[in-house]
């Protein structure tokens, strides 16, 4: 049953006439099997997922990165490998992959990271993306680790830098934290991942302060800081983010890797008053990475509308459809 439902998760996910929103369901249900299935069936759906990197969206293929580096297994290791090495591929899928090498926290891919932060004319967000992974998997490896007294989180993700410890929690220090570029940037990202932290539940004290720190950040001058900042307000989906978002996904001239960030985060927002008109003005925008991630935030829009409990394809409709 597992192997029909991931030859036909691969089928959706993998076919040019498949709409993107549905290639994004297929995808996350796919990740669901290959961090949930015993070794074989999570290899299959891992081989499946790498599959997709042969499609020309960038914004799928750099989907695709995210969910490998969250699947904590050995054989996402060679294709992510691969497309941070290829060249010819677009940046934002390098870096994604790059993350993702650091989100797996193995040693081993310390060389390939180092190789990349350091080459000559690297793009700058594949750079820094580098130099974070290197950062985390270092810290994932160290003994200083052990000592780290660290708030349980409420969101499930392997994050690019795991947040401050909790003695260091107040909003308006990490808040300093967080826009001090002198700090190196995996500091930086620990401060952030701390105020998203201090932003959940979305009814706590420290929500909307902690999401209007955040907010700061989109003042900084790194793009990967500020697409980075789109993402967590993407994992928080509160609505004192709707304003920023907004404003970064309007600005035209911001980096697209920002502005599709901040339509996905709209589209965990769909039920908020006005975001469903506000992400429809983009339908039609000059990017296409911005024009495919308006359309999954819709999509996205209507599921939190739909109340269905996941967003993906549900493997055994999959499974009984192949």
């Amino acid at each position: 049953m597992a192997d029909a439902t991931i030859q036909s998760l691969r089928a959706s996910l993998c076919s040019p006439d498949t709409p993107i929103a549905v290639q994004f369901r297929a995808l996350f249900s796919l990740k669901h099997l290959a961090t949930t299935s015993e070794d074989s069936a999570a290899n299959a759906a891992i081989e499946a997922i790498a599959a997709g990197f042969a499609s020309p969206s960038a914004l799928l293929k750099h989907e695709l990165a995210y969910c490998l580096g969250q699947s904590k297994k050995d054989a996402a290791v060679k294709p992510l490998r691969d497309v941070l090495a290829d060249l010819q591929e677009d940046p934002m899928v390098r870096h994604e992959a790059a993350e993702a090498l650091g989100a797996l926290g193995k040693a081993d891919n310390l060389d390939i990271l180092k190789q990349f932060r350091d080459r000559e004319g690297e793009d700058v967000a594949v750079k820094e993306t580098c130099e974070i992974a290197i950062d985390r998997v270092e810290w994932e490896n160290s003994p200083e680790r052990l000592q780290e007294k660290l708030r349980q989180s409420d969101f499930a993700s392997i994050d690019p830098a795991p947040p401050m410890p909790e003695s260091e929690k107040s909003v308006e220090d990490l808040e300093k934290v967080l826009m001090d570029v002198d700090q190196p940037l995996f500091k930086r990202y620990r401060a952030m991942f701390a105020l998203r932290d201090l932003a959940s539940p979305p009814d706590c004290p420290t929500a909307v302060p902690a999401v209007l720190a955040l907010a700061q950040g989109f003042k900084d001058g790194s793009a990967l800081f500020r697409h980075e900042i789109a993402f967590v307000f993407g994992q928080l989906s509160h609505p004192a983010s709707i304003p920023a978002l907004t404003a970064a996904l309007s600005n035209v001239d911001e980096a697209s890797m920002v502005r599709h960030e901040a339509a996905e985060a709209l589209g965990g927002l769909g039920e908020e008053e006005g975001v469903e008109d506000t992400l429809k003005r983009f339908l039609h925008d000059k990017e296409k990475v911005v024009r495919d991630s308006v359309i999954v935030a819709l999509d996205m829009a209507e599921y939190e509308k739909s109340g269905n409990a996941e967003y993906a394809l549900i493997p055994e409709a999959a499974a009984a459809s192949a």
